[in-house]
């Protein structure tokens, strides 16, 4: 069984400890002692700038060209329809279809420059997912498998210690699942094993031909008839906790409702005898507290706060992910929409115009917006990033789309950063005049993990510990300096 100590790397345990280990007999231990006595033990960990992180993630790629890197000086069929806005920061310009980011750019920085080998989706997913390049052994596109490398919020997950009883990594409103019905790889523990799968939050019915911000600005991407986004739903989910969490039955599929009643009537029975242990009686209590819930029912919210949001899909999830890591999950995954959303080969103008952008420039600013006021944005790191970028050169498909777009491009896209540590009003990297591939300071995957390990306190010593306790270390590159200092 995999470790699941809260810390990371090479512990150190207290002269007392190991003394107090050796008086009762690590033998004699239950996991509950264990732990307590992990508890006892330091780390060689970094001062931490941020105490949680969001990791947005646009599956289908978002095109560079048309978001963080426009080229107005290139010929038209490279440059575009849209045209470029000035944002408050002097010398950066962003698609005119972000206004509202463009008014906070202070608040945020863009790499221009990071890149990865591969244009297939299911590996690009992987990779911007787990941040490893390399592709595991055996590495099934259309399969997640045990041997795959952990994804970014399993890891999380594992080494960074808990802020209380509430899974440590939560992935929202659904995992990402092709319109074929094939599983994305690269969301879940792999390697690890699936008791550390991330939290998934299922408030998304799945439909797998309705795409983007449903209800009022989904779509298809051919414009099939048979799609009916306006049918979907966003509501509290039915909830699935993590294996093994806090209690065994926490781990079955069930509706949370119904696992807190049977839990609190657990709790009352259980509470006061011996070898119910403290941290139980703790997740018990919290599991059972009504500020879970209200942290997930986000549709109930004020009309006020979801108006800022937005009444749609991506609205609600990022409303979610920030009353989640406000009461203490240190890593919220938030799909900005499932079916390869981004994935903008044919009728890209108006996709991108209408539907896409706004409710995601809406959503991102009302979580910087809140996260400022409440000052909670310099503790809380936050990432954008899709599989990968789009091709420099527009290109039509007839028979499938009315209108062009542009394919898949592994070689350069535009990753979004803010606070947890983030300077604001900086832009790392630069790509040639085409926006085709890294021209400057070129980033890959591991550097933009690395980054986000960084700003979370977890060394570059750091790693996670098989069943035959054998370290794994999860950096395989540096942090993007130029985004922290």
């Amino acid at each position: 069984m995999v470790s699941n100590s809260p810390y990371c790397s090479h512990p150190n345990i207290p002269r007392r400890a190991a003394l107090q280990a050796g008086a009762l007999g690590l033998v004699g231990l239950g996991m509950n002692h264990l732990n307590a006595l992990r508890a006892e033990t330091t780390a060689n960990k970094m001062p931490a700038t941020a105490k949680s992180a969001i990791y947005i993630f646009l599956s289908g790629g978002l095109s560079q060209h048309e978001s963080f890197d426009p080229k107005p000086d290139a010929p038209a069929e490279i440059r575009g329809d849209f045209h470029p806005i000035q944002t408050a920061t002097p010398g950066l310009q962003i698609c005119e279809h972000l206004p509202e980011l463009a008014k906070r750019s202070s608040m945020w920085s863009i790499c221009r420059s990071l890149s990865h080998p591969t244009n297939g989706h299911p590996e690009g997913h992987h990779i911007m997912l787990t941040g490893r390049t390399m592709l595991p052994p055996g590495f099934n596109g259309s399969l997640p498998k045990p041997t795959d490398w952990p994804s970014l919020a399993s890891i999380v997950g594992d080494l960074v210690p808990p802020r209380n009883n509430l899974p440590p990594a939560a992935v929202l409103p659904e995992r990402l699942v092709h319109y074929s019905g094939r599983v994305i790889p690269g969301q879940f523990g792999g390697m690890m094993g699936s008791q550390h799968d991330p939290w998934f939050i299922e408030a998304s019915s799945y439909d797998s031909l309705s795409y983007g911000a449903y209800p009022p600005f989904g779509f298809d991407h051919q414009d099939r008839p048979q799609s009916d986004w306006s049918k979907r739903t966003f509501q509290a989910p039915s909830l699935v906790l993590p294996e093994g969490l806090t209690h065994e039955r926490l781990g079955r599929r069930s509706n949370l409702l119904a696992v807190v009643e049977q839990q609190r009537r657990q709790f009352d029975r259980f509470a006061n005898a011996e070898s119910f242990d403290g941290h139980r009686q703790t997740a018990m209590s919290l599991l059972t507290d009504s500020k879970v819930q209200q942290a997930i029912d986000v549709t109930k919210a004020n009309d006020a706060v979801q108006d800022r949001y937005g009444r749609n899909s991506f609205g609600w999830s990022l409303l979610m992910a920030r009353r989640l890591v406000e009461a203490g999950v240190n890593l919220v995954q938030v799909n900005l929409g499932n079916n390869e959303t981004w994935d903008t080969h044919g009728e890209m103008y108006p996709h991108l115009k209408d539907k896409l952008f706004p409710p995601t420039d809406q959503a991102i600013c009302a979580l910087l917006d809140d996260l400022s006021e409440s000052g909670m944005l310099d503790s809380t790191f936050i990432v954008m990033a899709g599989e990968f970028g789009r091709t420099p050169k527009i290109s039509h498909l007839p028979q499938h789309y009315k209108l062009p777009g542009r394919d898949h491009w592994g070689a350069v896209q535009s990753v979004w950063f803010a606070g947890g540590g983030v300077q604001g009003g900086r832009v790392i990297g630069s790509t040639d005049k085409i926006g085709g591939y890294p021209a400057s300071d070129p980033q890959k995957p591991e550097n933009m993990a690395a980054t986000l390990y960084h700003c979370l306190g977890l060394p570059d010593t750091a790693a996670w510990y098989d069943d035959v306790d054998r370290p794994h270390h999860i950096y395989y590159g540096e942090p993007i300096h130029g985004l922290l200092s």
